[in-house]
């Protein structure tokens, strides 16, 4: 085959109905199966750009005037924040509805509720905003008692990914809780795609949680994080095997990923998997490997390498 763009010894396809139509069919034809690369029917799945189009006004209004896409003044602060709550109320409850007609639809049982309980979730969450203002504030001292290279308060909201990965972990959480299907973890999954820090919906994570650069840490959907817990980059909070059923299949919502109690740090490149424990203050050394619980106050290292530095 001639590697020349402007070969002329071939015959050239020509955009015609039919092969415009050809095209259509063969794709329609991908369409029919139930593989779950397509979604086409009565109820459509929640639209991926509104459910961050909500997610950036509920960041908006745990962090008013940081991100710019709102000015707030002190005079009609009151005001201009009721406006933000009720768009995102509207958009979220519709994505919500869509979510949970979808969930109702491949589990065959009724739909008839979903817009009432959309809403009554979106409401729930709106109403948990205050509280989960006051847990970031406690995330963020931890973020600057734990890095010297913090200045302010505002730097650590305007750039840090730990603390963004951890915000929006907080809002879906939320949800995740009140059982609302495929949207908390289109949030977590946004944030880890932007942060390079996957943490589940599911998982439990008290205030004071500090992660420190962050890239490629992993916190799994039943990890419970105590209090005032540090993280550092590479950290993974994962499983160790998945128990199946007598058809060989995963048996799903089982405890699986490991307990870290308060004030434990857990240094870079470690992986703690199984439903184990880290007790309290305990230290867990960098690149470290543990599948077993150890008690509060202990120390986990690897043995130094040896090392051999040659000067040229």
């Amino acid at each position: 085959m001639s590697n020349n763009p402007c070969n002329c010894n071939r015959e050239w396809v020509e955009w015609t109905d039919d092969v415009r139509q050809n095209i259509t069919d063969s794709l329609c034809k991908t369409y029919s199966d139930k593989k779950g690369v397509n979604h086409i029917g009565e109820h459509n799945l929640p639209q991926y750009s509104e459910i961050i189009k909500a997610l950036s006004d509920l960041m908006e209004i745990l962090f008013p005037g940081y991100f710019g896409h709102y000015q707030f003044d002190k005079e009609n602060l009151k005001e201009q924040m009721s406006d933000l709550v009720d768009t995102c109320q509207k958009t979220l409850s519709k994505q919500i509805e869509r979510a949970l007609q979808y969930y109702c639809k491949i589990n065959q049982c009724c739909h008839e509720h979903c817009p009432e309980r959309a809403s009554d979730v979106v409401i729930k969450l709106l109403c948990a905003l205050p509280q989960i203002r006051e847990t970031l504030k406690v995330d963020i001292d931890a973020f600057m008692s734990g890095d010297p290279a913090a200045k302010t308060r505002d730097e650590i909201v305007l750039s840090y990914p730990g603390l963004k990965a951890i915000a929006i972990y907080r809002i879906a959480n939320v949800l995740y809780k009140h059982n609302v299907p495929v949207i908390p973890r289109v949030m977590t999954e946004h944030a880890h795609h932007e942060t390079g820090i996957d943490i589940h919906p599911g998982a439990t994570i008290s205030e004071g949680l500090f992660i420190d650069h962050g890239t490629g840490v992993v916190i799994g959907e039943t990890a419970i994080i105590g209090k005032n817990v540090k993280i550092y980059q590479g950290v993974t909070l994962g499983a160790i095997s998945f128990p199946k059923d007598d058809e060989g299949h995963a048996i799903k919502g089982q405890k699986r990923h490991p307990n870290i109690e308060n004030n434990v740090t857990i240094y870079a490149g470690a992986t703690i998997l199984g439903d184990i424990t880290i007790g309290e203050k305990s230290t867990i050394g960098g690149n470290v490997w543990l599948t077993e619980s150890i008690p509060a106050n202990t120390q986990v290292t690897i043995p130094k390498p040896d090392l051999k530095i040659k000067t040229r």
